[in-house]
């Protein structure tokens, strides 16, 4: 292809390093937008998936077999985030999460575990940013048992933002950086292969891959999950769990009519439609985003596909500068890695316990995992206590003063208060907690205007 036969936007991105596979994928995506792709999903396109196959029925595999397959798989964490919504300014996964470990330290324990456990190969790998690239190697460099035969990590990419109008890569000469926008998780494709990572996994013998989030501790790889993809020859699964209200924005497991399982997100469906989509009754399971991949199988497909997957288009409108609404309206496209649930006709999706989803997206996320309600076993696996029975507790601290880590720190000092017997937690107001604070219930604290309200060591709060 010539230079003048490149796209604006596919010389912006080939200027700033991007591999082919992810220059393909992007002018493949302006493509379908050019021609009349909303990336829209209507009602009418789909039905309910009613059941799935539980993983709590799947039998656990003879010791060999779960070593042999082991040794044939990778632990594959996105950990390209900084965390700047809780005001950090690092990777979010150095970010302290139980006893003084941080995320990149109980996933590292974890797969030190699995190793030992059963003399498996299983390489840790992340999907880093630029940003988060040379801290979060050097946090796994201070664990000894993580060498491996591959490399620890590749980069995640980044896309033009386009205006709105033209579909050209929009100028922002005040903040360069705004001209660019993360192209969502389903970079994971492109990347593996441009990244030439796909390629190093296979020719060192690995074939399946289990890919999570890495602020989701609940995401440990399952063996007997590893051997039911593998008996069943799927190129993809998604692990899926029950919707509950609090569930109703988030994206949701649908079928289309007379066709495959599809992933649906909020931006994609038409505002007429929103109920139906909060509908939890209707639309019974989300995506965890904890995903089995084939490895054999993604090569397959992009190489069949010209090295770029057709995954659903998620079309974001927003203003370059986010900020600032007169500044031009821009379209950012990206895509999600569960989307790929549509790319191959075999592909299935299977019922997993919430215990297999405790992210930390916020602060109260990260009060409730550093509570008493979670527990990390000698495995490394953070799991709920017993009595909890299965179900977190909810934690809703007033943004104003608690959405900031440093915020929040301050404010509980002394450690998080005991919440393995509470039902929610609402703080509202100036409140600082003592240590050795016990929650019991339904439980409201709130501060009045303009005072700061101490809520002493060792209190107990209930009703």
């Amino acid at each position: 292809m010539s230079v003048e036969e490149q796209s604006a936007a596919e010389r912006k991105l080939r200027e700033a390093g991007a591999g082919e596979a992810a220059v393909r994928t992007f002018a493949r995506h302006v493509a379908r937008v050019r021609g009349g792709e909303t990336g829209l999903l209507g009602e009418s396109e789909l039905e309910p998936v009613d059941e799935l196959p539980d993983a709590d029925a799947l039998p656990d595999p003879p010791p060999a077999r779960a070593a042999e397959l082991l040794d044939r798989a990778v632990v594959l964490k996105l950990n390209g985030g900084l965390g700047t919504s809780m005001g950090l300014s690092g990777p979010k996964a150095l970010l302290e999460v139980r006893d003084g470990l941080t995320f990149l330290d109980v996933i590292a324990r974890q797969v030190v575990h699995l190793r030992a456990a059963t003399g498996a190969r299983l390489p840790l790998v992340l999907m880093n940013s630029f940003a988060t690239r040379a801290p979060s190697l050097a946090r796994l460099a201070a664990h000894p048992g993580l060498a491996q035969d591959v490399a620890q990590d590749f980069l995640q990419g980044k896309v033009p933002k386009l205006r709105a109008d033209t579909l050209e890569p929009v100028a922002w000469p005040a903040d360069r950086g705004l001209e660019w926008a993360p192209p969502g998780h389903g970079d994971l494709y492109p990347a593996l292969a441009g990244s030439g990572m796909l390629a190093e996994l296979l020719a060192h013998g690995y074939r399946y891959a289990f890919v999570s989030n890495a602020d989701n501790l609940g995401a440990v790889l399952d063996a007997r999950l590893l051997s039911w993809f593998a008996s069943e020859e799927l190129p993809f699964l998604m692990e899926a769990a029950d919707r509950t209200e609090a569930d109703r924005k988030g994206g949701h497991l649908a079928r289309r009519r007379g066709g495959g399982l599809v992933l649906r997100e909020s931006a994609q469906t038409p505002e007429e439609d929103e109920d139906a989509f909060q509908d939890v009754t209707r639309h019974r399971f989300f995506n965890t985003n904890n995903l089995w991949v084939d490895l054999r199988a993604l090569d397959a497909a992009l190489r069949d596909a010209g090295g770029a997957l057709e995954l659903p288009l998620i079309v974001n409108r927003k203003t370059v500068d986010p900020k600032d609404a007169s500044s031009p309206a821009v379209v950012q496209l990206e895509t999600a890695m569960g989307a790929a649930i549509d790319v191959w006709d075999g592909a299935r999706a299977v019922r997993v316990p919430r215990t297999r989803l405790a992210p930390v997206k916020t602060t109260d996320d990260l009060l409730v995992v550093r509570s008493d309600a979670y527990a990390l076993t000698a495995d490394a696996r953070l799991e709920l206590a017993p009595e909890r029975h299965g179900r977190a507790p909810v934690v809703r601290l007033d943004p104003a003063r608690f959405r900031l880590v440093d915020d929040f720190e301050a404010r509980f000092a002394g450690g998080a208060p005991s919440l393995v017997g509470c039902d929610r937690l609402q703080v509202d107001g100036d409140v600082a907690f003592g240590a050795g604070v016990v929650v019991r219930g339904r439980v409201t604290v709130a501060a009045e205007e303009g005072e700061r309200l101490e809520v002493p060591g060792g209190a107990v709060l209930e009703g």
